[in-house]
């Protein structure tokens, strides 16, 4: 298959009934490049209602028959699809590259994990059981995982590719049909992906592709025909979601939303290991991803070692911040202006809230670019230690016992992701029972796996992605009562 997109051929249609089509709404979206500002695109298109009747009605179409498709089929087909996933996985990288800003080796990390998400969730065609229950009282009792139908997926701008593997996988593994929207700001790779799903040979209707901003988000939370939203964003969209969800038909959501992730540092820890997951937490994606660990307790008794080694760490980082595509970069800019001014807008407040440490906006580049940033020992009522910044912005703050720290981790709206540095594995898992969090790394932080629940608590989320627990989600349980006494 000769891939047909590239920088100088956009993929500018929804991807619908496994056919290009133009977008009956006619408004079009203007992208820049982070990088440089140069203009990329104005022509992206943004799906109306009419567009999202379409799909929608396509997929209804497709369900019955996707259901009943043979497990083997399903299966060689999300394996197919795998494959071509990683065999493009250059060329999908360079469309996100035009207007994320992101390097080679996070468009690699992408295109793997997407893959591998197709083939985890695969493999549980066949094995996704049901239970059944003693006849002692004259009934069989069978549950059963059914689809749920027609599914979709509203998606980051930070993770446009590797979302198909987190929420699309589990939709068609379970015999759903699903709708794939990327976000308004990195949707290339995304409507790309057509000639992939037709090659797999995935019907028609069963998986498609819809570009569009907020307003093709909003129209799919509340379509009736939608019976199932999963949503990668901030908190205030996921909650706007969540209520248009059940003002329509109570549709099913998963939301994985914000974080504030702490680093509590205790002085019996390696602090060379502490030092590389705080720093590499912080800076992965140039700080926009929800599970960077944004806050580090560090306690008195190594504060100044743990200071002195950060410090340089982050310096390091700030020196391989750079074009994405020249050799060796590996922090890019903000994703674009509005992102780069909220950021900016952060750390020129928190001045007044903390001590800035170093960093801050890169003045002397046209492009977006954030400096690795830390404030010190901000005021723990602050926006900048309680809100979510989504760059590379950490702020650090000593301790002296385990008590006190556990407050300060656990005094947030935030529960995505915590880590504990100690080389004592009692205190280890005491730490990662209370703190208030979905996930809790030991000797390491902002990780996450592909077979093991991804979620939040508390304004984090609503459910989890990732492992069996992605595949209930899209699945609804159905009781079937054998009366055995006749």
């Amino acid at each position: 298959m000769e891939f047909p997109f590239s920088p100088s051929n956009l993929p500018l249609q929804m991807f619908v009934n496994n056919e290009y089509m133009d977008t009956k709404n006619p408004q079009k979206l203007t992208l820049l490049n982070p990088t440089d500002g140069s203009l990329v695109s104005n022509e992206v298109p943004v799906a109306g209602q009419e567009d999202v009747d379409l799909a929608v009605g396509f997929a209804e179409k497709a369900t019955r028959g996707w259901k009943k498709i043979a497990p083997s089929e399903r299966y060689q087909m999300m394996m197919k699809f795998a494959d071509l996933l990683e065999q493009y996985c250059g060329q999908l990288g360079e469309l996100t590259r035009l207007t994320l800003g992101s390097t080679p080796a996070f468009n690699q990390f992408e295109g793997s994990t997407a893959a591998q998400g197709m083939r985890y969730n695969a493999g549980w065609i066949d094995k996704f059981s049901g239970e059944t229950y003693p006849q002692d009282d004259g009934f069989l009792k069978i549950v059963r995982n059914e689809p749920l139908g027609v599914t979709a997926g509203i998606v980051p701008w930070n993770g446009p590719l590797v979302t198909v593997g987190l929420k699309a996988a589990p939709a068609l593994a379970t015999g759903n049909c699903f709708i794939f929207k990327p976000s308004e700001k990195t949707p290339f790779a995304a409507l790309a992906l057509g000639p992939l799903i037709k090659a797999a040979g995935f019907p028609p209707g069963v998986f498609q592709v819809l570009p569009g901003d907020g307003s093709t988000g909003a129209i799919m939370s509340s379509h009736m025909g939608i019976r199932k939203i999963s949503f990668t964003g901030s908190c205030a969209t996921g909650k706007k979601i969540q209520e248009m969800a059940a003002k329509s038909n109570l549709k099913r959501v998963t939301l994985e939303l914000g974080g504030k992730s702490p680093a509590v540092i205790f002085d019996d820890c390696d602090i060379d290991n502490a030092v590389k997951w705080a720093v590499d937490a912080i800076t992965s994606g140039s700080g926009q991803t929800c599970f960077a660990a944004s806050r580090v307790y560090v306690q008195n008794g190594i504060y100044d070692k743990f200071m002195e080694k950060y410090i340089q760490g982050m310096k390091i980082k700030a020196e391989v911040m750079g074009n994405p595509e020249a050799q060796g970069t590996e922090l890019g800019p903000m994703v674009d202006r509005a992102q780069y001014e909220r950021v900016s807008g952060f750390i020129q407040r928190g001045q007044a809230q903390g001590k800035l440490l170093i960093g801050g906006p890169r003045l002397s580049d046209k492009g977006l670019f954030i400096e690795p940033t830390v404030f010190e020992s901000p005021d723990p009522t602050s926006e900048i230690h309680t809100q979510e910044i989504f760059g590379p912005v950490s702020v650090v703050s000593r301790f002296s016992t385990e008590e006190e720290v556990m407050k300060l981790s656990n005094d947030t709206n935030f529960g995505l992701m915590a880590g504990v540095f100690t080389q004592d594995i009692n205190k280890a898992m005491r730490i990662a029972s209370e703190f208030d969090a979905g996930m809790v790394g030991i000797n390491c932080i902002s990780l996450m796996f592909l077979n093991t629940p991804f979620g939040g608590t508390k304004e984090s989320g609503i459910g989890r992605e990732c492992g069996l627990s992605a595949l209930k989600a899209f699945t609804e349980t159905k009781t079937v009562m054998v009366n055995l006494t006749y």
